[in-house]
């Protein structure tokens, strides 16, 4: 299989910069969807996938919860990324010419103060990337992008503003995804578990299923729900719990969460990301 890592997204996307931070050495495949990404492992084109699932400014990356599931891959790792938005413009600019920034529109609500402290115009753009790749091609001067520092490298362009976003503990967090798990591996800070769940149709099934997790010590650092099919009475939970199945106190747990509930599905078991607690 091919030593690649995919994403979604162009060169220099901020899920480029997770496969190049963690992954140093492999060689990068940009996806046009996340479906693509995902079919590029299991197809075999790419060997892992890179896929963001939540961000600590704007909360989960929508869809990717009902991909994760149904995309037959396991989790193998993950990867906190600080998103660190840059100004970039073409060369030889200087930040008072600057009439307009091109970017996504999650970047340009992040930058706000930056931006309207300079009187700079917002011009939402499909991506960070490809916004970068657009002001490049443009040669306006007047106009600049919304990006990360690889994405200027890429692109020829200078950073003229550097680190301007609202929040300085920005950061997001990215799930490495394979066709096959891994349950053997062990990392220095710890284990992570991931699964999905339904439970059963009787009163009070989630508090009680959630219980074993509370009497056996397991810390869980992430509840979600959402509804399955566009269903208003059928919701799955998607969650993450801090250990390794083959613990005593988390095989308690589940062995507890699988007497309340339809379904469960481990998604995958992998070493934590000593970002996950250090602030990044």
């Amino acid at each position: 299989m091919t030593d690649r890592i995919a994403f979604q997204g162009e060169l220099g996307a901020y899920s480029h910069q997770a496969c190049h931070e963690t992954y140093p050495d492999m060689e990068v495949l940009p996806c046009r969807t996340f479906e693509d990404t995902i079919a590029a492992v299991r197809e075999g084109t790419a060997r892992l996938a890179m896929v963001p699932v939540e961000n600590s400014t704007f909360g989960r990356v929508a869809d990717i919860h009902h991909l994760l599931p149904e995309s037959g891959l396991h989790i193998v790792g993950e990867a906190f990324v600080r998103v660190h938005i840059n100004l970039l413009a073409l060369p030889g600019v200087r930040l008072d010419q600057i009439e307009s920034a091109m970017s996504h529109t999650m970047l340009l609500g992040q930058c706000r103060a930056f931006l309207e402290r300079h009187g700079i115009h917002r011009v939402n753009g499909a991506d960070t990337a490809g916004s970068a790749r657009h002001v490049a091609e443009a040669g306006d001067p007047s106009m600049a992008a919304l990006a990360s520092e690889l994405a200027g490298e890429i692109y020829g362009l200078d950073v003229i503003a550097q680190h301007i976003e609202d929040h300085s503990t920005n950061t997001t967090r990215f799930l490495v995804m394979a066709r096959e798990p891994d349950f053997t591996s062990r990392g220095d800070d710890g284990m992570m578990t991931t699964f999905v769940f339904q439970v059963r149709n009787i009163p009070a099934a989630l508090y009680k299923a959630l219980g074993g997790f509370a009497t056996n010590g397991v810390n869980m650092t992430k509840l979600e729900s959402y509804m399955i099919n566009g269903s208003f009475t059928a919701t799955q939970f998607y969650a993450d719990i801090e250990g390794h199945p083959d613990e005593p106190a988390v095989a308690r747990a589940l062995d507890e969460l699988d007497y309340f509930t339809s379904d469960i599905t481990i998604l995958g078991v992998y070493p934590a990301d000593p970002r996950r607690y250090d602030g990044v």
